[in-house]
Formats: structure tokens, C-alpha cells, sequence
């Protein structure tokens, strides 16, 4: 949809019986809930500054008390949307027994779904991840009797001068978005469709606001990005352009005691120079999700990776090279269209091979309006799926016991996160290679950096003793 056009605002009437908006503008709640990837959680937090700052709203987390209910919601598997239809039925028990509630569907879901949302009558705002400036308008034009929806996609929003409401509980880590949408359109993907094109974030404007975190006592900070490896922008009035190595430079300066962590990257665009970058800055944490969706050339050539399965383990050998330490994670997807019996076992092969220190396993789930839903049968049966899935789990559990185990005698540097969930008396914190630690409290808090040595593994967690 070009720029240019403005998506309708949908007036649907419904049975009459409910006012429509807030009545009361001194005391407006909202209540949000967030589904899917760091991105959502960081779009969330656009979305309370937004609401907050310009609508005059106060974030609750009691849906019992909020006037307005949101749902920043996913797309990328069937599941989480049925989830979120499920969350929409308990919402509406709020618009039943308060007067003047309206739900919203905001997200990746918002833009697929569109109509299909609001024609439930079950929604009263619907707007995509481009929209959110227009919330405090939408929110209060609609009612129950006339609901509101935008899902124009932009091809320059980043909300680059939005300083997001930071919804996390330690003050610790905060997520930085530094670009956008994605260019690539992998066949099974409706990322491009349900966030648009891809374009970046002004530098300058990412340093300013790690800067801003760092002066408020945050210890973290995670670059995000569809791909970040394709960041690039380019500053008008010098001519300068600025790659994704630079950017790690740049916020890499702020401060030695500001960590770094970026995800996600793509096989095909991790660059050298970020990996030298990586390894030449203590800050920078050595470690890189690289998803690889499968070990068959065949399945990653319907996929539309645009790498194969000798480009991506050059990368892991050259990574492994440059940081013999950095932490290896990745994503993968069982059961693809078409995909054999020898597809399979490339995959698995290729995890023995790797030895990744863990990984998000899934089975493909089609979705509708994707390349591979248009041109692919969804040929491989559920329990077929399920079965590879299950050996690639069991796989990756022995994998990731093997890696963790290799961590044992060594130290490493943890930014405590705050009390073990199994002994508050223990902390907690993730090492440079993302590697969960558990360590004695020893008077430290959250966000120290504690220097632990692993004395035992499983094969999720290092046990650790302070060094």
C-alpha cells in the first residue's frame, strides 16, 4: 500500500446498548499484554510511551481496572494466533461487565487479520506496527458502535524519537530497536507482509538512546532487528553511511561497563567486520543467534534462505575462528514442504556438526499468504512433523549437555539478573555467551558484574561458584 494512502478507518454498527469511548478522562487505564518476539516487547514499550505521554493514560497491570485493553500480538505460527483469539474472549468478559472498555488489537496480527478482527465484534481498534502515532486518535474515536482500525505500512516510520516506557522489572537490560521490517521474504514467512519493507534507524538516535539508558543505570542493551547484519543508514547531510559494525562501534563507546547483545542475524549478511568488531570490544557480548532453518540445501533453496548449508557452516568456522568463546544459537523448522526423509537427516547431521548451545525448534505451520502457502502443498503429515521435531529436540538436548559441560573450570564475567528462581538465596545471570549462570548471592544485587567459575552443567544452566 503506497504512503500516500491512508487505510479506511471500518464503521461497523453493532447492537446498540453500550456507550461508546471512556467517559471518565482523569483516571484512564491500560492494560497491555505482549505475545511474540523482543521486537513486540520493545513495541509495547512504544506503545505505553505513546498512550502515556500523548493520551494521558496510566499503564495497570489489573485488567480488572483498565479502560483500554490491548493485545500486541504475532503472526509467525498458528498457535500464537489462536492464543490470542483465546485472550480476546477473556477480554470481552471486561467489555461485558464494565461499561465503556474497548479491547485493541494491536501487532503483526492487527495487520494480517484486519477485518476478519473487527467483524468479530469482539474488537474496537485495530492498528498495525506502523500505526501506533495514530493510537490516541483511534482509541478515541471509536465505540463499541463504531470501531477503528489502521494497518498502513510505512516506508520510513522507526518511532526513532519515541522514548519508550521500559516495562521490565530489574532496570537491568532494555531492548533498542535499530531497524524495521524485512527485505528478504523467506517462503514461509509473513514477516514482510505483517511489518513491510525494511529500512533503519538514525545512528545517532540509537546512541542517544543507549546513552539515555546507560545515565539511568541500565548494564544492557539489545540491538534488535529483523536482520540486523542489513542495518545501513546513511546520513543525509553528511553523505556518511553507517553499517551494522559501525553502529556496534558507536554504542560499544558509550561506556566499557554497557554490555551489547544484538539479534537477530542472517547467514547470508553476518559480515566479517562485525565478527573482528565483536571480538575487538569486551563489551560486546560473543554471542550470535544465526537461525538456519534447516541442513538441506534443497529445502533451504524453497525456503528462500539464499545461503546453503556449506555458506552457513563457513560462517560458524569463521565465527569460531575469530571468537573460539562465542556462544552459538540458532532457529530451525521440521517438516517443510516437500521436505524427505535424507532433508531430515541433513538437518540433523548438521546440528551434530555445529553443536549449538541451544536452539527454538518448531514444525512448519502454514501461513496464509506466504509464498510457500501460495506455491508449496503443506505435504508433510503432523505426525511425520512431530516425529522429526521430537528427534531434533532430543538431539539439540544432548548437544547443548555437551556444550555446557565444555564450559565447566572456566570463568566468566555475569551481570546478575537478580535472585535464582530455584533458591533466592542463589543469583542468577547470563554470561557473555548468553550461557544461564547460578551462583551464590555473596551480597551482590542486580546489575553487578560478578566473576563466577563453573564448577557443574546441565544442560540449560552453569553452576557456578564466585571466583
Amino acid at each position: 500500500m503506497p504512503d500516500a494512502e491512508r487505510a479506511p478507518v471500518l464503521r461497523k454498527s453493532r447492537a446498540p446498548g453500550r456507550a461508546g469511548g471512556i467517559q471518565n478522562m482523569e483516571h484512564k487505564k491500560l492494560y497491555i499484554e505482549t505475545y511474540g518476539c523482543q521486537m513486540n516487547v520493545n513495541d509495547s514499550e512504544v506503545i505505553v510511551s505513546i498512550m502515556t505521554s500523548e493520551a494521558g493514560y496510566e499503564r495497570t497491570e489489573n485488567i480488572g481496572e483498565a479502560d483500554l485493553i490491548l493485545a500486541n500480538t504475532c503472526s509467525v505460527r498458528d498457535n500464537a494466533e489462536q492464543r490470542i483469539w483465546g485472550r480476546i474472549d477473556q477480554f470481552n468478559i471486561q467489555r461485558r461487565r464494565r461499561r465503556g472498555v474497548l479491547v485493541g488489537i494491536v501487532g503483526c496480527m492487527a495487520e494480517r487479520l484486519k477485518n476478519e478482527l473487527l467483524e468479530s465484534g469482539k474488537v474496537d481498534i485495530v492498528a498495525g506496527p506502523d500505526t501506533y502515532r495514530r493510537l490516541p486518535e483511534l482509541v478515541s474515536a471509536a465505540s463499541p458502535d463504531s470501531p477503528q482500525m489502521d494497518v498502513l505500512l510505512s516506508r520510513d516510520e522507526t518511532y526513532a524519537d519515541i522514548t519508550p516506557v521500559r516495562l521490565d522489572k530489574n532496570g537491568v537490560s532494555a531492548y533498542i530497536s535499530i531497524m524495521r521490517g524485512c527485505n528478504n521474504v523467506c517462503s514461509y514467512c509473513v514477516v514482510p507482509y505483517t511489518r513491510g519493507a525494511e529500512r533503519s534507524r538514525d545512528a545517532f538516535s540509537i546512541v542517544r538512546e543507549a546513552c539515555r539508558l546507560h545515565s539511568e543505570g541500565y548494564k544492557e542493551v539489545s540491538l534488535l532487528g529483523q536482520n540486523v547484519d542489513s542495518y545501513l543508514w546513511k546520513d543525509a547531510a553528511s553523505g556518511e553511511e553507517y553499517n551494522f559494525a559501525r553502529l556496534l562501534g558507536m554504542v560499544s563507546d558509550i561506556s566499557p561497563e554497557l554490555r551489547i547483545r544484538f539479534s537477530t542475524s542472517n547467514p547470508q549478511d553476518i559480515s566479517d567486520e562485525v565478527l573482528y568488531m565483536m571480538a575487538e570490544r569486551s563489551n560486546i557480548c560473543h554471542h550470535i543467534h544465526l537461525p538456519v532453518q534447516s541442513g538441506s540445501n534443497a529445502m533451504l533453496e524453497k525456503m528462500r534462505r539464499k545461503y546453503t548449508r556449506e555458506w552457513y557452516l563457513e560462517r560458524v568456522a569463521k565465527i569460531r575462528e575469530i571468537m573460539p568463546d562465542c556462544g552459538l544459537t540458532t532457529d530451525v523448522i521440521a517438516g517443510f514442504c516437500g521436505e524427505t526423509p535424507q532433508d531430515h537427516q541433513d538437518t540433523l547431521s548438521l546440528f551434530e556438526e555445529v553443536v549449538f548451545d541451544s536452539a527454538f525448534m518448531f514444525h512448519y505451520s502454514e501461513r496464509p499468504g506466504t509464498l510457500a502457502a501460495r506455491k508449496y502443498p503443506d505435504d508433510v503429515p503432523l505426525e511425520v512433523k512431530t516425529e522429526r521435531l521430537n528427534e531434533i529436540i532430543a538431539l539439540q538436548g544432548r548437544m547443548s549437555a555437551q556444550s555446557y559441560a565444555a564450559q565447566v573450570g572456566k570463568v566468566h564475567r555475569v551481570l546478575v539478573e537478580g535472585p535464582s528462581k530455584r533458591n533466592p538465596d542463589d543469583l542468577c545471570g547470563r554470561a557473555g555467551n548468553y550461557m544461564m549462570c547460578v551462583f551464590p548471592g555473596g551480597g551482590h544485587k542486580a546489575g553487578d558484574y560478578v566473576d563466577v567459575k563453573v564448577v557443574s552443567a546441565t544442560q540449560a544452566t552453569l553452576i557456578c561458584e564466585l571466583a
